[in-house]
């Protein structure tokens, strides 16, 4: 197990201080304490609402990932960037990031386990080295925290947006205009599996911008996100009465069921390389399929400088228009 310590400089609940000294959220906090991995002065202490005093040492631990035997890795990923503290892959579609009670397939988390990928274990069993993730059917660029220090210091790049990613999508109709989208998102009250623009919902703020128009209407965009909620983009994209292709959870509808998946892609990745403090940036090669459609569908060579990946960056300096 990896262990750390710390001496108390406030009085105050352990889950309180220990959530800020670690820098991760509370649920993991106290899933640490009740596990009995948080000691006090030597002791184990298992009530998140232990008082601490000045002077306390604090001493906590991380589990290490383990191997799931049973479980059927049948798949294989794409490594665009590794060293001792991060990786950087291109995820495949139909591949779930971590486990989940629903999930009965094999995740990624699981693919990197039976590689025997040293991870973090800060987020708790099931999501071992996951700092942040992308829907199952979306693929693309994803960093993977490989000890629990890295995993700290790029949760804190995502809270003060140092690091993010540049989306690809096709659409079924054209956006009006490049722009923001800043409308709050929450869980569908009427449907479990999908989100919505509800009042009072999480902050949610997406950036749309045009790259090309096909002849069926088609267009190519480019997304930045400004936070990260689960379907974003889908829901985002749906309150503008368009939708990616493929995506029919949120109302596309393919004349003969030919698209097979949605056609989103994390392809640019930037982040601040954890302990060489490097800005560092990874481009995500399209896969197969969505990239057959974009060729069949538009100019090669324009669309070939329109995501051009070092000048993605600059569209969204001017998307200033709300949508």
């Amino acid at each position: 197990m990896s262990k750390k310590s710390f001496i108390a400089k406030e009085i105050g609940r352990l889950d309180k201080i220990l959530t800020k000294e670690i820098n991760q959220s509370r649920n993991q906090v106290e899933r640490l304490i009740k596990e009995g991995l948080v000691a006090v002065n030597s002791k184990i202490v298992t009530k998140r609402g232990f008082k601490l005093s000045v002077g306390d040492e604090v001493n906590y631990s991380f589990k290490e990932a383990t191997k799931k035997e049973k479980i059927s890795v049948d798949f294989d990923i794409d490594i665009i960037y590794e060293d001792n503290d991060i990786m950087v892959i291109n995820k495949p579609s139909g591949v779930v990031v971590h486990p989940a009670p629903s999930v009965k397939e094999a995740t990624v988390v699981d693919w990197l386990i039976k590689k025997g990928v040293s991870l973090s274990t800060i987020s708790g069993e099931e999501r071992h080295g996951i700092v942040h993730r992308i829907d199952k059917d979306t693929t693309g660029a994803l960093v993977i925290a490989k000890t629990n220090e890295a995993h700290q210091n790029l949760s804190s790049q995502l809270q003060d947006k140092s690091m993010g990613r540049y989306y690809l999508a096709l659409i079924d109709y054209p956006l009006k205009q490049s722009g923001v989208v800043d409308r709050p998102i929450a869980r569908n009250r009427k449907n479990r599996m999908k989100m919505d623009i509800i009042e009072g919902g999480k902050e949610a703020k997406s950036a749309f911008y045009k790259l090309a128009k096909s002849d069926a209407n088609v267009e190519l965009i480019a997304v930045k996100l400004f936070t990260g909620r689960t379907h974003q983009i889908r829901v985002h994209l749906n309150s503008l009465g368009r939708h990616i292709l493929g995506d029919v959870l949120y109302g596309f509808k393919s004349k003969k069921d030919t698209i097979k998946r949605v056609l989103l892609h994390a392809y640019k990745l930037y982040l601040i390389h954890p302990t060489k403090k490097e800005k560092m940036e990874f481009v995500a090669p399209l896969f197969p399929d969505m990239e057959d459609f974009i060729y069949r569908k538009f100019n090669q060579g324009e669309i070939d400088e329109k995501i051009n990946p070092n000048i993605i960056d600059s569209y969204f300096s001017t998307v200033t228009n709300r949508m």
